[in-house]
């Protein structure tokens, strides 16, 4: 059926155009030929094609379009026609003889806007024939349409200040006495359009309507364009009269758009001057009118012209906007109890925003607005829906564009606004929390703020009610915790005491994350305790003998204790490598006993937790290199902890592996800038320790695969053996390094050893070196010069 209905439109108004064309091409005849009656025959006819009701108000206006093309051309023959003698008074008189009163009133109009320009007559006269005239057309559609061309046609003839039409000194008010005419019929036959037809017709006839409200809208449009409209006329005359219909009209379509229009086309310091008419009109609208998106609008746009230009924030002022913009709020909330809370937040919103742009510096304004959305939002439970969770994030995030977070964390209803997010929305907003910190370089520098921020992002720091970790992307659970892990490095204060009460405040809150967060803030929590340490190194304990004062030895206790909380994750390998950094920022304090605890700490993880054999390499090594660098450490001491380091390194699992192992153990009896460090023979035995190992690697590989394998063990060794060499160890003589370069040589040639161009390499890249310190002359050169390579 809608199918036919389309067509059977097609083909009227199909009709309608051949009609249409068929006398303008009579017409246009009786124009070339100066034929005037002919003329107004044909043009007539022409013109009762726009008497149909058949068409919808889309196809309606294609026919009109071509309809005033034509009548342009009529109105220049018009013209011609006065030029020629014809009087225009006559003429204005012969088009009225039309048989129907559509075509009839068209060709008014169109002599009109020539008699006016002729200025025989007062333009305020034949405009006001004109709009009464009009009246005759009650058919909605039709209506529409000729008042529109009667607006075209007379809106460059309104006679305003500085037009050629101005007339007596009340020309404005005439002027604007027309427009506010039309524009109140053309309304009502708007309107009227909603009750005709079949109640099931309803969308349809919103569908037309919608269509057709650009045609109502343009007159508030020329009404915005008249410049004899001063504020004083457009607060005593021009809104009042507009409202009147908006609010008369009772239509919420037309209530809707026409508000919408009045907000976009006159100017904001228009708005800002009348805002008691304006916003006194919204309560009286009907119930299902959208209101917020308006009212949204109207704030919008007032917040431009703030930000616009400082010099017009004194009129803000004057007029105390915000309180009659929160005033109005509260009483459509009241008028309007079934708005969705939705609607609630996105007034709140808007509010917010224009008060963070007119008034910036009041903050108890931005208080008070959360504080309203508060009440609103109390009883209603945790926030749900797409929609209003984003709204709310973006009343939330409006403060921190504007402001850091240390002065959001002064309104007191903002942490308020948090609690009714749900789990996903808070992490959201955590996460926008914590972008505007970096974003801006906030500096958090007490503990009471850093309280405040913890609680505000907590959604990311601990797992809230009801939410379940499992179901987290892990992607997107990383990116949290690192930007976690961030903020932890950004809290900071020169003051020792307070840092070190930030410090216990972030360990607090992160210490109940869980296993999965802890190895994510665990590390940027000890390493801005380091931090502190290495400030407060050298200090002498207690210089005041105050008990409470922040010591490294007070900060190592604490340290001590959070990373045995990765332990128990168990998280050894992260809580092993927290623990040697830890032993080395007690070493440049001289706090031995407290290096030792943490190496103590550190040698238990790798004989309990630590059983993968990769993971026992990457540790023995960290160990290894830890060790080398502690100075603090008496013999006793240090002979146990290397003693248990080189007894790890032969108890690895891969033959590599030890070698590898053992021979780095080799730095732990010399050390350069540590004289008592200097244990030559050794050293050499852990060389040979190593060579032996490498040896088994060999007969192992052969045994296995039936060839030696490679021998970049031996040349790494040999390595060793010239480093020390150099460094002056007694132990490592000239003989002991030939011997090395000959096996190394022989085990190349050797028929099992396996092909390794890297292994090769090496070794010539090795034999080069030693040419080369050879060629350096003096002292160095003569203590290589025996070695033949």
């Amino acid at each position: 059926m809608i199918a036919d209905g389309v067509e059977d439109e097609e083909k009227w108004l199909a009709a309608g155009i051949a009609g249409l064309q068929q006398n303008a091409f009579y017409m246009h005849r009786a124009l070339d030929s100066n034929n005037l009656r002919d003329a107004l025959k044909y043009s007539a006819q022409m013109l009762s094609e726009l008497r149909t009701s058949r068409l919808s108000p889309h196809k309606y206006y294609e026919l009109y379009m071509r309809a005033f093309d034509e009548l342009r051309k009529l109105e220049v023959f018009f013209k011609e026609e006065t030029r020629r003698g014809c009087s225009i008074v006559d003429l204005y008189e012969l088009v009225q003889h039309a048989g129907n009163i559509l075509p009839r009133l068209y060709l008014l109009c169109t002599v009109g806007s020539v008699y006016i320009k002729s200025k025989e007559a007062p333009a305020k006269d034949v405009l006001k024939d004109l709009v009464e005239m009009c009246r005759g057309i009650q058919h909605p559609v039709r209506g529409l349409f000729l008042r529109s061309y009667l607006a075209q046609v007379s809106r460059d003839k309104l006679p305003d200040i500085g037009s050629e039409y101005e007339g007596d000194a009340d020309t404005v008010v005439d002027a604007v006495e027309f427009v506010l005419q039309n524009f109140t019929e053309m309304n009502k036959l708007w309107v009227r359009m909603q009750h005709q037809g079949a109640a099931r017709e309803k969308e349809k006839r919103e569908k037309e309507r919608s269509e057709l409200r650009d045609l109502v809208g343009k007159n508030l449009h020329v009404l915005s364009q008249i410049e004899g409209i001063d504020l004083d006329m457009y607060k005593d005359t021009v809104l009042p009269r507009v409202l009147e219909q908006v609010v008369n009209c009772k239509d919420e379509i037309a209530q809707y758009y026409l508000m919408d229009c009045i907000i976009q086309v006159f100017p904001d310091e228009y708005h800002l001057q009348t805002l008691d008419v304006l916003l006194g009109a919204f309560p009286q609208l009907q119930p299902t009118v959208d209101i917020k998106t308006v009212l949204s609008r109207l704030m919008e746009r007032l917040s431009n012209y703030a930000a616009s230009s400082a010099d017009v924030l004194p009129e803000f002022l004057q007029v105390e906007a915000f309180a009659k913009l929160n005033n109005a709020i509260g009483k459509v909330i009241e008028a309007q109890p079934d708005m969705p809370i939705l609607g609630v937040i996105i007034l709140y919103s808007s509010l917010l925003t224009f008060t963070l742009h007119v008034h910036p510096d009041r903050l108890d304004y931005a208080d008070q607005v959360l504080g309203a959305c508060v009440k609103k939002l109390s009883g209603k439970g945790k926030l749900e829906g797409n929609k209003t969770t984003k709204q709310i994030v973006a009343l939330l995030s409006a403060p921190l564009d504007k402001y850091d977070i240390v002065t959001a964390l002064k309104l007191s209803n903002y942490p308020r606004v948090l609690e009714y997010l749900d789990t996903e929305t808070n992490k959201v907003m955590a996460t926008v929390i914590i972008q505007s910190i970096m974003k801006n370089k906030t500096r958090i520098s007490t503990a009471d703020r850093v309280e405040a921020l913890f609680e505000l992002i907590k959604g990311l720091i601990k797992d809230l009610d009801g939410a379940v970790l499992d179901e987290v992307d892990e992607d997107d659970f990383k990116e949290e915790q690192n930007s976690v892990a961030r903020l932890i490095q950004l809290l900071h204060n020169d003051d020792p005491e307070e840092m070190f009460k930030i410090i216990c405040t972030v360990r607090k809150h992160i210490l109940g994350g869980g296993p999965k967060r802890l190895p994510f803030t665990v590390p940027s929590l000890v390493f801005s305790s380091l931090k502190l340490v290495r400030q407060l190194q050298g200090q002498e304990e207690n210089p005041f003998g105050e008990e409470e004062s922040t010591t490294p030895k007070k900060i190592f206790q604490l340290l001590n204790q959070t990373v045995e909380t990765l332990s128990n994750i168990p998280a050894p390998e992260l809580a092993l490598q927290l623990y040697l950094q830890c032993a080395e920022a007690a070493n440049d304090c001289d706090l031995e006993p407290v290096a030792y605890e943490f190496f103590t700490q550190a040698y238990i993880l790798y004989e309990e937790e630590i059983s993968d054999s990769r993971a026992q390499v990457t540790a023995i090594h960290l160990i290894i290199g830890t060790l080398q660098r502690m100075h603090v450490f008496g013999v006793e001491n240090r002979d146990t902890l290397t003693h248990k380091a080189t007894g790890y390194s032969a108890k690895l699992l891969k033959k590599p592996d030890q070698c590898r192992a053992v021979y780095a153990c080799s730095h732990l009896f010399w050390v350069d800038d540590q004289d008592n460090v200097k244990d030559g023979e050794r050293v050499l035995l852990c060389l040979k320790r190593a060579l032996r190992i490498a040896n088994a690697a060999q007969q192992t590989s052969n045994a296995a695969r039936g060839n030696t394998g490679s021998v970049t063990l031996f040349v790494e060794i040999l390595n060793k053996y010239l480093y020390f060499f150099e460094k002056g160890n007694p132990h490592i003589n000239v003989a002991a390094i030939q011997s090395l370069v000959e096996l190394v040589t022989t085990e190349m040639h050797s028929e099992t050893s396996a092909l390794d161009p890297a292994a090769n390499a090496f070794f010539a890249s090795t034999l080069r070196y030693i040419e080369f310190q050879k060629q350096k002359g003096g002292a160095v050169g003569e203590k290589y010069e025996p070695i033949k390579a």
